[in-house]
């Protein structure tokens, strides 16, 4: 298992529920959590990646047509030192979704 997790906003859409499970299939590796707000209700799904000692990620407006460059995410965040990911032009259309990458604490 992955020493980080993908976070799902279930929020005031609730259309993160259905997404979860096909998140969880398309990276076993990695724990996928739910949480019932991130404040992005203006453009749902919102996926945050976090874990300790590595930056965090938080992007908006994903569904299942991103399952492909979420799994491409989790090897490049992954393999990055302290999961700050230089080049995001691998990870296709979720480089658009991105709203803040947060580096780590310390």
């Amino acid at each position: 298992m992955a020493d980080w997790q993908f976070v799902v906003c279930n929020g005031c859409s609730g259309s993160g529920k259905g997404f979860v499970a096909e998140l969880r299939l398309a990276c076993p590796d990695v724990n996928v959590v739910e949480t019932s707000c991130m404040s992005v209700c203006s453009d749902p799904v919102t996926v945050a990646a976090q874990g300790v000692g590595r930056a965090s990620y938080v992007f908006s407006g994903i569904g299942a047509d991103d399952l492909d460059d979420l799994k491409g995410f989790a090897t490049a965040y992954t393999a990055a030192p302290a999961g700050w990911i230089e080049d995001a032009r691998p990870l296709g259309r979720l480089r658009f979704c991105l709203l803040t990458r947060i580096p780590a604490l310390g």
